[in-house]
């Protein structure tokens, strides 16, 4: 772990950085910080950079720029975020009329790749505003005491905070700005929470389109957008879930089971069981 800025960027830049070394434990198994800081700019300045197996999360605490990444560019204002994978091109530069102050980190881990991709399939963009960012400013600055400190289990905490931050920015893949995305979802929710309760009846998407209203294919893709599974799967999760409970704190025999969850086949409700759980439900009860 080090604390440093060069000769040329202490010309433009305020920089207070730490650059972290995590353990082979943690470049292979968690989360991983590579370096975070802050940033006030002094002068015009412009970072380019492509090819990074990293991943970069700032927020703009005060001033102005501009983010260009896959080949769009983005006005950034004050709390403006961007979560983006420096694999890809991109550059973000100040306002000249009105310099910035950022606060940052550089992050990477084995999965992140797929995380990210979830992000971008929900709708995530590359900058988007919060309501708040208190609670990204405050994760920051516990990433930034951590890795300064001597506490031995800090990669541990540092995975920790990081999972706390890509939980805050997977709360704004679906763009909470956008009043009317928001509304049009409204019906979306509505059809989950029926699906909650109605979930031992026969479901069919052309009867779940007519009962709320929405286009079938719309419904299919907005509910796999919004939930991360199509409506089937999300029946077939539910139906496990109740079957499983029933199996732990019932006397009820495995078909009764079976029936009591919408799977009234007892053939298949073993298979569906066994390909959700890798054991059949008579062994799921036996181990439980």
């Amino acid at each position: 772990m080090s604390e440093y800025f060069t000769k040329n960027e202490e010309a433009i830049v305020a920089s207070n950085r730490v650059l972290y070394t995590a353990s082979s434990f943690a470049r292979t198994s968690l989360i991983h910080l590579q370096e975070i800081g802050n940033l006030e700019a002094k002068k015009t300045h412009i970072s380019e950079r492509a090819g990074l197996q990293s991943f970069l999360f700032f927020v703009v605490l005060s001033g102005s720029g501009k983010l260009v990444y896959e080949g769009h560019e983005y006005e950034l204002e004050r709390d403006s975020c961007v979560f983006i994978n420096c694999q890809n091109s991109y550059a973000h530069s100040t306002n000249p009329y009105d310099l910035w102050n950022l606060s940052w980190c550089h992050f990477y881990g084995p999965n992140l790749i797929s995380i990210y991709n979830k992000y971008c399939e929900r709708g995530g963009r590359p900058a988007f505003v919060p309501n708040d960012i208190s609670s990204f400013t405050s994760t920051l600055n516990n990433l930034m005491q951590i890795a300064r400190s001597s506490e031995y289990m800090r990669d541990m905490l540092i995975n920790e905070h990081l999972s706390i931050l890509i939980r805050l920015i997977m709360s704004y893949s679906w763009h909470p700005e956008d009043k009317k995305a928001a509304q049009k979802r409204t019906g979306v929710i509505e059809v989950k929470e029926y699906l909650d309760s109605h979930y031992a009846e026969k479901i069919v998407l052309d009867d779940l389109s007519k009962r709320f209203f929405i286009d079938k294919y719309y419904l299919a893709k907005t509910f796999k957008n919004q939930f991360g599974l199509p409506i089937s799967i999300y029946i077939q999760n539910v139906r496990i879930t109740k079957a499983k409970q029933l199996l732990r704190f019932s006397t009820k025999t495995v078909e009764e089971i079976g029936c009591e969850v919408g799977m009234d086949n007892p053939a298949y409700f073993s298979r569906v069981f066994k390909n959700v759980e890798g054991i059949s439900p008579k062994t799921y009860r036996e181990q439980w």
